[in-house]
């Protein structure tokens, strides 16, 4: 199983740096796991937009969805032009609205998910958390050949977390805030929380997500190694971790 890093920043993106997005390979079958605002064009640097079928949302902020509109449109003239020939499938939380704009455009439709929500893509299968945001939102577990990556995309810290994550093979955590910052009223972690995390779940391999436009970013990752898990480091535009 690989995981491409496509963007990784938190809010809006920055130039070349789009927001959240990640594609998860095996065996040739592609995931896309959020689509947010920057992906869609950095993502044709690494795969054809026409070989990926499945897309995974983990709420409706802007840097987590935004792109999902275009990518529509893309599925939509390329069926028509025989350059794609399978629809587009885009899964999420529950939203009348959001499935209708998907469903709206020809060859594409849209599947929800709940914290009791198992399904299998191709051969991975993908489990959900219930997190703590403004919006629902979601954790998301996959697993392919016993081997697991978990993206918490954006939260506060649970302890809830901790099982949920525990021994993945990687973690991606989101680390919005410096230590010493209050995450709980935005619902999202600081780096000692994240590094708490690692810590706790024995995550073999994590990477710091969902970054800040602000500050030292080398401060979080030594915040979060202080928590006691040595393997963190920070996510990167382009990066691919094989696991």
């Amino acid at each position: 199983m690989e995981c491409r890093v496509v963007g990784m920043w938190g809010g809006f993106p920055k130039k070349n740096g789009p927001c959240s997005g990640y594609l998860i390979q095996h065996e040739g079958i592609s995931l896309l796991l959020d689509c947010g605002s920057g992906v869609l064009s950095e993502l044709q640097n690494y795969i054809d937009l026409n070989d990926i079928n499945h897309v995974v949302l983990t709420h409706y902020h802007y840097d987590h969805f935004s792109d999902i509109g275009s990518y529509l449109f893309s599925r939509l003239v390329n069926t028509q032009l025989g350059r794609a020939s399978e629809e587009l499938c885009v899964y999420g939380p529950a939203d009348d609205g959001i499935q209708k704009q998907v469903e709206a455009v020809a060859y594409s439709r849209f599947t929800s998910f709940n914290e009791q929500s198992q399904f299998d893509i191709g051969p991975f299968s993908c489990t959900f958390m219930r997190n703590i945001h403004p919006v629902e939102t979601y954790s998301v577990k996959i697993v392919c050949d016993n081997k697991s990556i978990v993206f918490t995309s954006d939260t506060s810290f649970t302890p809830d977390l901790i099982d949920f994550a525990s021994n993945s093979d990687l973690l991606i955590t989101e680390c919005s805030l410096y230590e010493g910052m209050d995450g709980e009223g935005s619902g999202h972690m600081t780096s000692k929380d994240a590094g708490i995390l690692a810590y706790q779940s024995k995550a073999k391999r994590v990477l710091l997500t969902h970054l800040p436009h602000y500050g030292d970013l080398n401060d979080l990752v030594v915040s979060a190694i202080n928590q006691g898990n040595k393997h963190i480091e920070l996510a990167e535009s382009g990066m691919l971790i094989e696991i």
